[in-house]
């Protein structure tokens, strides 16, 4: 059976226009203008949008929180990213206790996620425990359809911690096989003097997160991730920038034309750390993140950054936490499990703080959304836009729906929504998923399990730019 979505202003990374798209098997294998034959679904998108289905590179499903020994919320609860429009993930694989990386990404596609992700997903590996054996699998990574690893310079004395010399290395075998190298970019050493200080002058509540963890830790930390990849001649990655410290040393290090790219994330562009500040514990916790959360200069800083190219993608750093696991922090900020969930919310609050206040235009939204992702994870031209043989992922959205964010209206895994009460400004009525319908009227109608994994490609935009 063909499916044609008739009538829609397609939105693509560079283009506007009113069209039909002809799917078959899956695929599309049509854009103009199509009559419909007997037997052909036909969905009527008049007066709405369709643009590719989103692809959010930076989620951590299902992985063990970094102060406890709870998993953060599972790949069922992808059921709200689907409805919230991202009918993709790049989601992070960390190592499991005792095992290497080829090892956990094998466990998780194959128990993890089985049977219970709503969208499709690739995967990037994640150092999460430094053995020997790394080294030499981040080697074997585009074998086994895996095209990024993540490096942590934060958090001193975690596992998730990743020391100099361990970058060095993983950058350099890296770039022997086209793997592109992720980093959190934080100085670990200033972050664990500054956080003893707050806590022995008696400063633990949530706002001293932000207090602990100042801006320039984050441009110092990019700089010397960035000069360790200049050495090793590989490109870079920094995963979310969230001020001019961090920017400017990306731009620098273009100017002296090295490959570094860099995203940011939701919260970043319209949460501001005046959010720590409440009085409330468990009200402040809910926005305890890392980097932390900045003033309003650096909102508007991250905004001009994605205009001019300099970041290439916004992602939601989706990492969902219960309030309960929050409490953890109650004797002191450092406690508090960092993250927050946003995957279903992404699409929904850039439109509405970024299309709808004229900062970035519709064709930007959807490169920094769905195509740019796809490119930068070695998926494209399979997900992330409107083409010719590409995957029929899409997003039928209503301009003129006019709301608010609700967890009750769509959970999200965890028991609270940090964007609850902003603005809908339009909203994602009807999502396809390789063709099949799988959203309709903002609600889930398609079928746990229905997710795909889908190798990635080495040598990707990193690689090649975009």
């Amino acid at each position: 059976m063909r499916t044609i979505v008739k009538n829609g202003n397609v939105i693509t990374s560079n283009d506007e226009f009113r069209g039909d798209i002809l799917i078959e098997n899956g695929k599309i294998t049509g854009i103009g203008s199509f009559v419909p034959g007997e037997g052909d679904q036909v969905i009527d998108a008049a007066g709405r949008y369709v643009f590719p289905g989103g692809v959010d590179q930076h989620t951590h499903f299902s992985a063990l929180c970094n102060s406890g020994d709870k998993d953060t919320a599972g790949y069922e609860s992808t059921d709200a990213v689907i409805v919230g429009g991202t009918t993709t993930i790049v989601d992070y694989a960390p190592q499991d206790p005792g095992k290497g990386l080829l090892d956990s990404i094998d466990y998780r596609i194959n128990v993890r996620a089985k049977g219970k992700t709503c969208v499709d997903y690739t995967l990037h590996a994640m150092i999460t425990d430094i053995m020997d054996c790394i080294f030499e699998e981040v080697k074997d990574l585009p074998k086994n359809g895996i095209s990024s690893i993540k490096c942590f310079m934060a958090y001193k004395d975690s596992p998730l911690h990743v020391d100099d010399g361990t970058l060095y290395k993983i950058l350099r075998n890296s770039r022997d096989v086209g793997v592109t190298v992720f980093v959190h970019g934080e100085n670990g050493e200033l972050i664990d003097r500054f956080q003893r200080d707050c806590v022995k002058a008696g400063h633990i509540e949530p706002k001293y997160h932000a207090v602990s963890r100042p801006p320039f830790v984050e441009g110092e930390g990019t700089a010397r991730a960035i000069y360790l990849a200049n050495k090793a001649g590989t490109p870079l990655y920094v995963a979310h920038v969230t001020c001019q410290d961090a920017i400017d040393e990306i731009v620098k290090a273009r100017g002296r034309n090295q490959r570094v790219m860099g995203e940011t994330c939701t919260h970043y562009l319209t949460v501001t750390k005046k959010a720590l500040e409440n009085e409330d514990f468990l009200e402040a916790s809910k926005y305890v993140c890392s980097p932390a959360l900045r003033d309003e200069a650096e909102l508007e800083n991250l905004w001009n950054a994605l205009n001019d190219g300099t970041l290439n993608a916004i992602v939601s750093d989706h990492c969902g936490i219960d309030l309960e696991m929050k409490k953890q922090g109650l004797e002191s900020f450092t406690l508090i499990p960092n993250g927050s969930p946003g995957a279903g919310d992404r699409i929904h609050v850039i439109w509405a703080k970024g299309v709808m206040t004229g900062k970035i235009t519709k064709q930007k939204f959807v490169q920094l959304i769905a195509t740019n992702p796809a490119k930068i994870n070695g998926i494209y031209p399979q997900k992330g836009d409107i083409v010719i043989g590409a995957d029929a992922d899409l997003v039928i959205f209503d301009p003129d729906y006019r709301g608010e964010i609700r967890w009750a209206d769509c959970p999200n895994g965890v028991d609270y929504n940090v964007y609850e009460g902003e603005p809908l400004l339009g909203r994602v009525d009807t999502v396809l998923l390789r063709g099949e319908v799988v959203v309709e009227n903002a609600k889930f109608v398609g079928q746990y399990g229905q997710g795909r994994f889908i190798p990635a490609k080495p040598y990707a935009a990193a690689y090649v730019g975009l």
